[in-house]
């Protein structure tokens, strides 16, 4: 099945306990493209400028990323400076400069319109509701949201919604946006607002789906090598919705299996500075995770 991802490309300069990496490949359009790639050929959107390399350019290729929907405009790309703080759980932004993203008004190229499977990236509400208004007949449409938008454009939100199968978002924004204190109730108060699953982040806590199988929680896989937990959230839906879209059988059978892709891709994903885990992993790997994280689980 078809798998669409519009989001943002990026430099990040990273700073962690365990080292620094300069201007590495990111954004959430990037992690979640790479992950699905070792499950699909997933539809990228997004924008760069004219500082963007073509070691970027061949790194998406290589990985059978069509860059139909990657548009170069005139300025310079996506930037995002932060540093993590000793328990990485937490980070200081130190710069961004939005450069050619904070106009960026996607536009779907022709042959991308008919994508069953969409991933609207973090992003304005009304950015995600003008993707969905070019969208031919999606089966399935997910959206990811945080704070700012919640505070900013929660009526847009509110209104976006209906529209979405499913929404993820992490605990915290899921109280502010609930205005629930306790988190069960919160992922059930999100749930009612429209969308047919939600499913909370928890980061090293793991991760929660409310659906109409009831409420399912997953933890962490257990890593010892944290070395920079960028991008853990885009590669952890990454993985979800390849997994779905590859996967034919019916939805609600198949998300929790989804959700146990997703959290082996991120504990992947954080192995390594910025997407040089994901780039150098292979589906037999994952699939060997998969198979540890499964046992784990029995009891």
């Amino acid at each position: 099945m078809s798998l669409l991802v519009v989001g943002s490309i990026a430099f990040d300069t990273i700073q962690t306990p365990r080292g620094r990496a300069e201007r590495v490949l990111g954004g959430s359009a990037s992690y979640f493209s790479v992950v699905a790639s070792h499950f699909t050929s997933p539809r990228l959107v997004g924008v760069v400028g004219e500082d963007f390399p073509e070691e970027h350019i061949a790194t998406f290729k290589k990985h059978n990323i069509p860059l139909e929907g990657l548009e170069r405009k005139p300025g310079n790309t996506f930037f995002w400076e932060g540093e993590y703080h000793a328990d990485l759980n937490s980070r200081t932004t130190k710069a961004i400069q939005l450069g050619v993203f904070e106009h960026f008004t996607p536009v779907l190229p022709a042959s991308y319109r008919d994508s069953k499977y969409v991933f609207l990236a973090n992003s304005s509400p009304e950015t995600q509701a003008g993707v969905l208004d070019q969208m031919d007949n999606p089966e399935l449409v997910v959206a990811d949201t945080m704070d700012f938008w919640i505070q900013s454009q929660k009526d847009a939100l509110l209104k976006l919604l209906p529209r979405l199968d499913g929404l993820m978002l992490n605990d915290s924004e899921a109280m502010l946006l609930s205005g629930e204190t306790n988190l069960v109730r919160a992922g059930h108060a999100v749930r009612a607002m429209g969308p047919k699953f939600v499913i909370l982040k928890k980061g090293e806590h793991g991760a929660m789906l409310f659906s109409d199988d009831g409420v399912f929680v997953v933890p962490a896989y257990p890593t010892a090598k944290v070395e920079d937990p960028t991008g853990a959230g885009d590669s952890f839906a990454g993985g979800i919705m390849a997994c779905l879209a590859v996967d034919g059988t019916h939805l609600h059978g198949r998300l929790r299996r989804a959700m146990a892709y997703g959290t082996v891709v991120a504990s992947l994903t954080v192995e390594d500075f910025g997407l040089s885990r994901l780039i150098n992993t292979s589906r037999a790997e994952i699939d060997h995770r998969l198979q540890a994280y499964r046992e784990m689980l029995s009891f």
